[in-house]
């Protein structure tokens, strides 16, 4: 069953469009993200899917509930944790959690029974009194996430929810999410531009400049580029450009301070390299297939690679 269903979405800022003739569903109980980098069109669809945004055609529909006829009932029935920090630091966690039960209309009592619940799950239960702006940065994420589950939402949103976090918080918010979804079933929408992050995901759709180019599962889409990646360092990478097509047919990207080529059995190409190369080569390695490289192969550009924000149309 699908709780996501998204045909053709269209949203543009003045002459750009954020998002481009978007279609997708997601069903339920999946993790489902969105991966690309900066300026994709990422969180204008996460806006436009929790009703904090117009769009300027197609449809769009969470939990049967159409996003602009029904935008009340769809925003009962999610939940939603922004970029953004957006709790209060002056409230303790207790109080950060009852003010948004009050705002779902919740009895005192059941509001009291769901805090109780959530910040036991959270792992945050002996700092019920404590004000937050003493939490860290990982401690507020999980607060975060834990008032956007209080009313049982049957989809849970996360815009870069690990954004600003250091490597090791990350990892522990991600298995804390993990965690959760198993012992709730509940459905998550995410968005990264963080490669690790993505890999836990069941379905990833690939985004850049507002359009989907690709969407499976992490594993479909490394399958999908056949061979190995090989790096390779040169002393002039535009000519060890023009050799590589000359002498094996073979088309080199551009990729930081090196050159990136795909190709059949690596281990046995690598040697073909020093002997045939007349650029020096200065270093040479090797993997296999990474979402990244999926994502290289996909757009010609690295994740990182982002536009500038002078050029950018605001809050994409």
């Amino acid at each position: 069953m699908n709780v996501i269903e998204v045909e053709q979405l269209v949203k543009s800022y003045n002459s750009v469009k954020a998002v481009d003739g978007v279609t997708f569903n997601v069903t339920e109980g999946e993790t489902f993200g969105f991966l690309g980098p900066n300026g994709a069109g990422k969180t204008s669809t996460i806006n436009i899917l929790c009703t904090l945004l117009g769009f300027d055609s197609g449809n769009a529909q969470v939990n049967g509930y159409d996003c602009v006829k029904e935008s009340l009932k769809v925003r009962s029935s999610i939940g939603l944790v922004f970029q953004e920090v957006t709790l209060d630091n002056e409230l303790t966690a207790h109080e950060n959690l009852k003010f948004h039960c009050y705002m779902y209309n919740m009895s005192k009592r059941l509001a009291n029974e769901r805090i109780d619940e959530i910040l036991e799950v959270v792992g945050l239960e002996d700092k019920r009194s404590t004000a937050v702006k003493k939490f860290s940065g990982g401690m507020k994420r999980r607060l975060e996430i834990a008032r956007g589950l209080l009313h049982r939402p049957k989809v849970l949103f996360l815009d870069e929810p690990t954004l600003g976090l250091d490597p090791q918080t990350r990892s522990n918010v991600w298995e804390f999410i993990s965690t959760l979804k198993g012992s709730l079933g509940t459905t998550v929408f995410m968005t990264t531009h963080y490669m690790d992050e993505a890999e836990v995901c069941d379905r990833i759709a690939i985004i850049d400049a507002g359009k989907i180019i690709a969407c499976e599962s992490p594993g479909s889409l490394k399958s999908s580029l056949r061979g190995d990646t090989v790096y390779i360092k040169t002393s002039d990478d535009g000519r060890a450009c023009v050799e590589l097509h000359e002498k094996f047919n073979l088309s080199a990207r551009k990729i930081g301070s090196g050159l990136s080529i795909i190709v059949e059995a690596g281990e046995k190409f690598i040697p073909k390299i020093f002997e045939s190369l007349e650029t020096p080569v200065l270093s040479v390695s090797m993997k296999r297939p990474s979402l990244e490289d999926v994502f290289i192969n996909l757009t010609g550009k690295e994740i990182r690679e982002a536009q500038p924000a002078a050029q950018r149309s605001p809050r994409r």
